[in-house]
């Protein structure tokens, strides 16, 4: 069993300024709450690799992992997957952007499968991921709408 997640939020905001904020990876520890650091490695064209590190956890555990995310900004999507897997199998993100009425509609699908060693199962993580998309997705989009009403004043 492999696991899957399918979230989406509508952001108050033009296509561009959505899409910049949200493919600004160096930026990210100030979009995401649960990011501390986001360092570049190396970037060719719209192919990013770049290593996360987390906010360390309720054990003052610190997660930290290599991963690769191409944009297309004709389709507006992007695609990404782990370089370092750490706990998965694999992991492979990707992110949809689309017009519709109040804004622009952001999507996030992620499929997964977890190594049998982790300490958490793929029913175990998907709830999880789940949860915590649907609270970093919320973040996202009150920052993004901030900046823009910060710029429209």
């Amino acid at each position: 069993m492999a696991g899957h997640i399918d979230n989406a939020i509508v952001i108050d905001a033009p296509m561009k300024l959505v899409w910049d904020m949200t493919n600004d990876v160096e930026r990210w520890p100030e979009l995401f709450s649960e990011y501390q650091a986001a360092e570049i490695l190396s970037r060719q064209g719209d192919r990013v690799t770049f290593r996360l590190t987390m906010r360390p956890d309720e054990q003052g555990r610190v997660w930290s992992w290599v991963s690769e995310r191409t944009a297309d900004p004709a389709s507006r999507t992007v695609r990404s997957h782990r370089v370092e897997t750490g706990v998965f199998e694999f992991m492979r993100i990707y992110w949809e952007y689309s017009d519709v009425v109040g804004g622009v509609r952001m999507r996030w699908v992620q499929d997964f499968h977890l190594k049998p060693s982790a300490p958490i199962d793929d029913a175990g993580m998907t709830e999880r991921m789940n949860a915590n998309t649907v609270i970093q997705m919320g973040l996202i989009k009150q920052k993004i709408e901030a900046a823009l009403a910060g710029a429209e004043q």
